[in-house]
């Protein structure tokens, strides 16, 4: 059962990494974008990679049977998560104040 919950974990972690190179190869192609949305994008492929560090060391932890730093790096884990997401969406939340896209255009970052 854990090792399917760690296989689910890195998976997502994939899965995040693809989308910010989505949106960052679709951003470029935009003519115009506020202000430091590339660098933002930027830091969450950062924030993704200490994630990783986190979760490789949460894998000992289980093996140990430490439970207590399990707790806090899955806690460590979900607290970067729940950054990216705020963050994202004050980024989508802007391109939807500021738009110029057209109304049936739509835009995928995730």
């Amino acid at each position: 059962m854990q090792s399917n919950i760690i296989d689910r974990l890195f998976k997502s972690f994939d899965d995040l990494e693809q989308a910010i190179n989505g949106a960052k190869q679709m951003l470029a192609k935009k003519d115009s974008l506020p202000a430091g949305v590339m660098q933002r994008l930027d830091s969450y492929s950062g924030i993704l990679n200490k994630q990783r560090a986190l979760a490789e060391a949460l894998c000992d932890h289980i093996n140990q049977g430490n439970w207590e730093e399990v707790s806090r790096h899955v806690s460590l884990i979900n607290s970067l998560s729940a950054m990216v997401r705020d963050d994202a969406r004050a980024i989508l939340s802007t391109f939807a104040l500021n738009s110029d896209l057209q109304e049936d255009e739509e835009v995928n970052f995730c």
